[in-house]
């Protein structure tokens, strides 16, 4: 299993997974345009596939869905969502939209997907995705950390995790106090010390660890990464955190 971060902010999402039959983008926040640029770039053997085998949607908030239908139109590719998402999200006619369970485990190629419900203010899942032995997990925009989701991810050897504001930076900030509150109430996302919390209840198995979704305004890299750091000391984790405009390949524990 290869794993690509094309985009993580509020501008835009999406995350590449590909297996030696299977290639699917998870979130479809940037542009056609941008998203084929972003593809090119990600280095390929002679003779690897290209196109994409499917979207997988997270929830239904434009920096994350906004250009679905074109991918799938572009890429002849279907569309996996919840339920939900599928009633906020308009998908191009003709565009084959599969709907799965917020807890329900389903398969793309070879990539086992497992989701879990997490909260935030549309509803949105956390993902597993599972293939040759290998398992990454993924959770951006979650304004609190379910008791379940470290056990959800008990297996996954390298873990995406939204640590989005710094809540010194977002209260000395320039965003209107009804934003404040939306991003630090239970529904909106999380600040670097929750993302530490959950680091320190990850298990064992995780060796890499990816900081997602990165506010440009609210938070830094330095801020996010010593912050993580801390939790994860003692620990023989690698560290990273994902950019808006610059593609991160993600190490992943050999299977």
């Amino acid at each position: 299993m290869r794993v690509t971060v094309l985009a993580s902010g509020s501008r835009g999402n999406a995350t590449l997974v590909e297996t030696e039959t299977t290639r699917v983008v998870i979130d479809a926040g940037l542009g056609v345009r941008a998203l084929l640029k972003r593809l090119a770039l990600v280095p390929q053997a002679p003779g690897a596939r290209t196109g994409l085998d499917a979207i997988v949607l997270t929830h239904a908030h434009g920096d994350h869905i906004a250009h679905a239908g074109a991918y799938a139109e572009r890429f002849g590719a279907p569309v996996y969502l919840t339920e939900a998402t599928a009633r906020a999200v308009r998908l191009p006619a003709g565009v084959r939209a599969r709907v799965f369970g917020a807890r329900a485990a389903f398969d793309v190629g070879d990539l086992e997907v497992r989701p879990l419900p997490v909260p935030h203010d549309a509803p949105q899942v956390a993902l597993v995705l599972a293939s040759g032995g290998q398992a990454l997990g993924l959770a951006t925009d979650l304004g609190a950390v379910p008791d379940a989701l470290p056990d959800h991810f008990r297996a996954c050897g390298t873990v995406l995790l939204e640590s989005n504001h710094d809540a010194g930076l977002l209260a000395r900030g320039p965003y209107p106090d009804a934003l404040k509150r939306r991003i630090t109430g239970g529904l909106g996302h999380l600040e670097n010390r929750q993302c530490a919390a959950l680091l320190r209840a990850l298990s064992p198995a995780t060796r890499h660890v990816v900081l997602m979704h990165l506010s440009e305004t609210n938070n830094t890299p330095a801020h996010a990464l010593e912050v993580a750091a801390d939790a994860l000391a003692g620990r023989a984790v690698t560290l990273h955190a994902a950019m808006q405009d610059a593609l991160l390949a993600v190490p992943l524990a050999p299977a």
